[in-house]
């Protein structure tokens, strides 16, 4: 009988990629839908990339509601629970990021552990580990450490993140061994289908030349291909069991990711941020832009990140940074997204 895994998020942009490599990995996966009136599309997509869908079924379930948790987890030996808000715009209430973020990990939480699944792999994220230190922070950060929630310097989604994942771990206080948690950072790659999700998004300013100037801001990237191989491998390694995993091999400011766009495509490097950007402009922009206001008290701040971890599940070197920023551009352009 082939093992099922409860995926949720699956029309995410890492949801998708997740249930590639499921499939792939021999496993029947059923995945969740907010609205179920995309699961034709869904299916459709993970075929052209080569899945066997037979073995793909869907459920309807809400991060906000209780219906159907528990028949969602009925017979599961895994659940692996990706979905998540996530937005670059900051909202004015917290809690439209935080609300649904705690309770989504809760309930999927609470179903996987009350049908008795072996165990539950979370996403979680880097900025629950890094972020709201401001530009003195710790020059090297591993599993061990967190992001403070009271913190001002961070921001709804880091505090979002944080809570989510302090919560899964005091739901198997005692029983550790039943969660895996892994810990990306920005999530770049080639796109399965025609929705880009945040993190397509990001480099869609980059192409459509929406970054005038650098500023002095960094990213620890994973490439999501590698980012799923790492999640199927917490199912069952048990040297997962009990631990965070942070998956980001590679660190970049801004201005290193579109000089390595404009490498990779020189067609579209007119686009890229010439001129890097003092932190006092940047601050002064931020008091009229939202999504750079989330961003300030992470300017200079580039701390190496342990990924050890991720990178023994793995089992092979990660994709390269000009490889990952490289599929994702070429998947934007090719998919008239730009």
């Amino acid at each position: 009988m082939t093992d099922t895994v409860l995926l949720t998020g699956i029309t995410g942009f890492l949801g998708g990629h997740l249930a590639l490599e499921l499939l792939r990995s021999g496993y029947h996966v059923r995945g969740s839908l907010r609205n179920p009136d995309r699961a034709r599309a869904t299916r459709a997509a993970l075929a052209a990339a080569g899945a066997d869908v037979d073995r793909l079924d869907f459920v309807t379930l809400d991060l906000t509601r209780d219906e159907g948790w528990s028949a969602a987890t009925e017979d599961a030996r895994f659940v692996m629970h990706s979905a998540s808000p996530f937005v670059t715009t900051m909202p004015k209430d917290p809690q439209v990021l935080i609300r649904p973020a705690v309770d989504g990990t809760d309930r999927a939480m609470r179903a996987g552990l009350s049908a008795g699944v072996e165990r539950i792999v979370l996403t979680s994220s880097t900025v629950a580990i890094a972020y709201g230190r401001g530009r003195n922070g710790p020059p090297r950060l591993g599993p061990d450490d967190w992001a403070d929630p009271a913190s001002p310097k961070l921001s709804s989604y880091g505090v979002s993140k944080t809570l989510a994942e302090r919560h899964a771990w005091s739901l198997v206080e005692g029983q550790e061994d039943r969660l895996a948690v892994i810990n990306p950072g920005l999530i770049l790659g080639p796109l399965i289908d025609d929705d880009t999700g945040t993190s397509g998004a990001v480099i869609q300013r980059f192409l459509r030349g929406q970054i005038p100037v650098a500023p002095d801001l960094y990213f620890h990237v994973v490439d999501v291909r590698d980012l799923a191989r790492i999640h199927v491998a917490a199912l069952t390694d048990s040297r997962t069991a009990g631990h965070r995993h942070i998956a980001a091999f590679h660190s970049c400011s801004v201005h290193g990711v579109g000089q390595i766009l404009a490498r990779h495509r020189p067609d579209y490097a007119r686009k890229m941020p010439k001129l890097r950007a003092p932190d006092w402009i940047i601050r002064l922009y931020s008091m009229f832009d939202g999504d750079m206001r989330s961003n300030v008290p992470e300017l200079g701040y580039c701390p190496k990140l342990n990924a050890s971890g991720s990178l023994r599940l793995l089992g092979h070197p990660p994709q390269s940074l000009e490889e990952t920023l490289g599929a994702m551009a070429d998947s934007l352009i090719e998919r008239q997204l730009v």
